[in-house]
């Protein structure tokens, strides 16, 4: 049986069910990022103590766009903006606006089979820099097999705005480097100075990834829309609702880590367009990422 038990005092949930050994911990007030994920006894996502949330964004959601902002400013109807730069030392804006927002309980549910939790941040009162507002809407939804995440963003303003969205979960591996990634691609991220995207480069197709001693802070665009993460203990698939997205990889300094990010844009979209979306106003966004899970040796 699953349990959903939320913890006034810290406000975060706990997600439990011991016959799957399946465990989740969501912290609401740090944008209802998933900070645990524990399935079929395997953890998946774990504290990265003693890195803080504030310098990794462990499991935000980026939105209303990930990764960065040159300068923290952009053009969009004619009109220039100017967001807060969050991001000091490269001097940008960083990963939106949602990671350190607090989320309120919209409904929940648990039975034998699953358990799912409805969340939701409304933007109400937007900054100049991002003057349109929106409201937010993220379901979890844990099964034996894994997770389905669901964002919906719904546009509440009178008028269009421009935007992307990520995820930004970090993957434990017990030997990251006897672990692989798998994805297909054959486009790859210029990555400019302050890890600024400067656009696309066309590279010898990318079938897997070998993480044996990699020090990774990359992007590709993926043919499809899934990612595979195999490790010594399991094999992981991360697929994506919109195919042809793309994949930002990063390793912290955190001993058998890994950044494995899916979006819709890259770094710099509000400038260089590339995976920007326009959502019409009343118009609704809505995005599926999932974790499936299977045991393995390799």
């Amino acid at each position: 049986m699953y349990i959903i038990t939320h913890h006034t005092n810290n406000n975060q949930v706990e997600i439990k069910n011991k016959e799957y050994g399946t465990y989740a911990k969501l912290h609401l007030n740090d944008g209802a990022s998933l900070q645990k994920l524990v399935v079929n006894n395997i953890t998946l996502i774990s504290d990265l103590e003693p890195l803080t949330y504030q310098n990794t964004f462990a499991s935000a959601v980026l939105f209303p766009f990930a990764n960065r902002i040159e300068d923290g400013s952009y053009k969009f109807n004619t009109k220039t903006f100017q967001l807060d730069i969050n991001n000091k030392e490269e001097h940008n804006a960083l990963h939106g606006l949602v990671y350190n927002k607090t989320f309120l309980i919209k409904a929940k549910s648990a039975d034998k089979h699953s358990a799912q939790i409805i969340l939701e941040y409304e933007y109400n009162r937007p900054e100049t820099g991002f003057p349109f507002p929106f409201r937010m809407q993220l379901k979890y939804t844990f099964t034996k097999e894994g997770l389905d995440f669901n964002i919906l963003v719904e546009n509440t303003s009178e008028i269009a705005f421009p935007f992307t969205i990520g995820w930004h979960p970090y993957f434990l591996s017990h030997n990251l480097n006897k672990s692989v990634l798998k994805f297909d691609s054959n486009l790859k991220l210029n990555i400019g100075e302050r890890n600024i995207g400067m656009g696309l480069l066309e590279i010898n197709p990318v079938k897997s990834l070998n993480l044996k001693q990699k020090i990774l802070d990359d992007c590709w665009q993926i043919n499809g829309n899934t990612v595979v993460f195999e490790t010594p203990k399991y094999k992981l698939h991360l697929a994506s609702s919109e195919p042809n997205g793309f994949l930002q990889v990063y390793t912290p300094l955190k001993k058998n880590t890994v950044a494995i990010e899916p979006c819709t844009g890259l770094s710099n979209s509000f400038n260089n367009k590339i995976g920007l979306k326009i959502l019409d106003p009343k118009a609704v966004f809505d995005i599926t990422w999932s974790i499936g899970l299977k045991t393995k040796l390799l």
